[in-house]
């Protein structure tokens, strides 16, 4: 039994805290995960790195109901249904087992980033679930273990568990010590002041999810492999460039990560392609940008928005070029934010 976690019979010793909410940050990966080597321990093929946001929290608060025959999920107001309703009831589960326990449980939880869109909703959701939920079911566990929990419900929450530059490691070796290594920490950094410039050009659902769209990918991209490859690279030159404070090292790695991990799904047979023409839009405007001198630099997850990184002094001028792209888009300034903490209901 893994030191960590307490046994069975611990966790039914120790009390519960009956009520918990919690408040988490999306992240936005740098060096992308794209790819897992076990779906059920969501273990990635490779490491990745992240800033967690300052913008678009997740509340959410689980109450233990010992009388009720099954868990209620609520999210955004409206009972959860379908996979969503599963995929909180599977890791509600996998947290019960842990505690010892039976109970069943209410969850609400609240976005304020829009839902399935590619902005991180699932890692800042489950980053907060699993950290009220720990507390609510009495876990007891630190912020590594938070992180390395959080990951069994979406891989990216277990970056969220944790404030400002982050680095999630994919583990190695059997399956169980990779269960165990597979868990995120934070990254240091030198005299770096960034912001990250999000612009929604589409806040709708994906078409493909990115579980559907990332196994797909690796099972069917001739260029999946040359990236992950490349991906390994690319983080050790990431955490040099952070530890530097160069910004425009940092910027250039993150965009030709991205566009490498688009690729492969491009390339992927059928394709996924999430790139809209909107996003072509905004890509093309960071480019004017660096030709007027102002670096800045583009990433983008499984969906069509763009996120594009540079100094916070030059944060304005970024909105405001994005913006005048895309004038239909939302654009939204973020810097690095907190790790997932408890809260109370009034958010303090």
């Amino acid at each position: 039994m893994r030191a960590d976690l307490p046994t069975p019979l611990a966790a039914r010793e120790r009390p519960t805290a009956r009520r918990a909410t919690a408040v988490a940050h999306p992240n936005i990966a740098l060096i992308k995960y794209w790819g897992k080597r076990d779906e059920h321990l969501v273990l990635p093929r490779v490491d990745s790195l992240s800033m967690t946001l300052d913008v678009f929290p997740t509340t959410t608060s689980v109450r233990l109901a010992p009388e009720a025959g099954q868990d209620v999920v609520t999210l955004d107001g409206r009972a959860a249904d379908g996979e969503a309703l599963r995929r909180v009831v599977d890791f509600l589960d996998l947290v019960r087992a842990r505690a010892g326990t039976t109970h069943r449980a209410v969850v609400d939880s609240e976005n304020t980033v829009p839902t399935g869109a590619g902005l991180a909703s699932s890692a800042s959701g489950f980053a907060a679930l699993a950290v009220a939920a720990a507390a609510a079911y009495g876990l007891g566990l630190d912020a590594t273990a938070l992180s390395r929990l959080a990951r069994r419900g979406s891989g990216s929450a277990s970056r969220s568990v944790f404030g400002g530059f982050v680095v999630w490691h994919a583990g190695s070796g059997t399956p169980q010590e990779a269960d165990l290594g597979s868990c995120a920490e934070p990254v240091p950094t030198g005299a770096l002041d960034p912001a990250l410039v999000v612009a929604v050009v589409d806040a709708g659902p994906k078409p493909v999810s990115s579980r559907t769209a990332m196994r797909h990918t690796v099972d069917t991209s001739p260029l999946y492999e040359p990236w992950a490859s490349s991906s390994k690279a690319d983080l050790a030159e990431m955490r040099t460039a952070l530890l530097a404070g160069d910004i425009e090292a940092v910027g250039q790695i993150a965009e030709r990560n991205a566009l490498g991990m688009h690729a492969t799904m491009l390339a992927a047979r059928p394709a996924v392609r999430y790139l809209a023409p909107a996003t072509l839009t905004v890509l093309d405007s960071v480019l004017e940008l660096r030709r007027d001198g102002v670096p800045a630099y583009a990433t983008m997850d499984a969906g069509p928005n763009v996120k594009v990184l540079c100094r916070r002094a030059d944060a304005a001028r970024v909105a405001e070029a994005v913006q005048a792209a895309v004038p239909a888009g939302t654009v939204h300034i973020a810097g690095p934010g907190p790790g997932a903490r408890l809260s109370d209901e009034d958010g303090r």
